[in-house]
């Protein structure tokens, strides 16, 4: 279909019709009185006019110079096709990670399907990894946590830049403490910078919090008046003492204001059960956006205008032609 984007400029076709109430252009010319004027006339057999001579074009300049106007104002009127709506699906939903660097995750206590042990943080790369491919619907970013939080990864639609991010961390990259609180307050202000209403925060961790700036909990309650849902993995063993005690009542506390829920993984296995269960609870989540294809065809009126204009110049140049010809033509004669 054709749209105008200036349709108020079509008024201005009337605009010539407004012509002859304007004075006509006068111009003057120097003449030469000589004194055989009256012999002159005679010889030339022409009659005397006095007063102005008023230039009127002929039929066809008239009509040409009504279309060029007309393509004038069609062309300010700004007119555009319109295609038929195309439809884009993007990610409804932002979901950050935030994983535990802190030195215990390097405790090897975890079996891979194939039997092999390998530590906490190579059982958590393994099932995030999993995760990335299964979340095609949703922006995933990265963060990482020991002594101090720091992103990894932004919020990104490409899973597989995420996932090589993901790969190149290491335990103790971050320091050997725990910093859960300050690990939450960097994922709000990441959400704060977020168009997405739909906010979920991951965080796994097998120790507590050993020094935040702010307390996990007071930093859950602020996720929550943001509307940010954190799930909490405890990826170890909450029966441990000491600094490296998994503080279970904390994590548990965190979910439960945002309302987000807290799974334990003590294997590979439950760790897999906790994301599947995150998945039935946040399932993929696209929105669309629709909108049509708009083409500029203001080119065509202009168009018009420069072939009309040559073909008529083109058609007086041939006429001038003609009329010298037979002049020559009868001069020669």
């Amino acid at each position: 279909m054709f749209e105008l984007t200036c349709p108020w400029t079509l008024s201005l076709i009337a605009l010539p019709l407004l012509m002859p109430l304007l004075p006509a252009y006068k111009e003057s010319r120097d003449s030469v009185r000589v004194p055989f004027f009256e012999k002159l006339v005679e010889l030339s057999q022409q009659r005397l006019h006095s007063g102005a001579i008023i230039l009127r074009r002929d039929r066809f300049q008239s009509v040409l110079v009504g279309l060029m106007w007309v393509c004038l104002v069609l062309a300010a009127a700004k007119p555009e096709w319109v295609g038929t709506p195309i439809e884009q699906q993007t990610s409804g939903r932002d979901l950050m990670i935030a994983v535990d660097l802190s030195g215990s995750m390097d405790t090897e206590d975890f079996v891979l399907p194939n039997g092999k042990q390998v530590d906490r943080l190579q059982a958590v790369k393994e099932v995030l990894a999993e995760l990335a491919s299964q979340r095609a619907g949703d922006r995933l970013g990265l963060i990482v946590f020991g002594s101090a939080s720091y992103l990894q990864a932004p919020f990104t639609n490409d899973h597989v830049v995420w996932s090589k991010l993901l790969a190149e961390t290491e335990i103790g990259m971050a320091g050997q403490s725990t910093v859960l609180g300050d690990a939450i307050g960097l994922a709000i202000k990441r959400f704060k910078e977020s168009a997405s209403d739909n906010r979920v925060l991951i965080i796994l961790t097998d120790g507590n919090d050993t020094g935040s700036i702010v307390p996990p909990v007071d930093a859950a309650k602020v996720a929550a008046a943001y509307g940010i849902r954190i799930y909490t993995i405890a990826v170890g063993d909450s029966a441990s003492v000491g600094e490296d005690a998994l503080d279970i009542d904390t994590i548990t506390r965190i979910a439960d204001l945002t309302g987000g829920q807290t799974f334990e993984a003590l294997d590979q296995s439950a760790l897999k059960r906790a994301y599947q269960t995150i998945a039935e609870l946040e399932p993929d989540l696209y929105e669309t956006i629709s909108f049509r294809p708009r083409q500029s065809l203001h080119w065509v009126p202009l168009g018009a205008i420069l072939i009309l204009y040559t073909l008529y110049d083109g058609y007086r140049t041939w006429q001038a032609w003609r009329v010298l010809r037979k002049t020559r033509g009868s001069h020669a004669t």
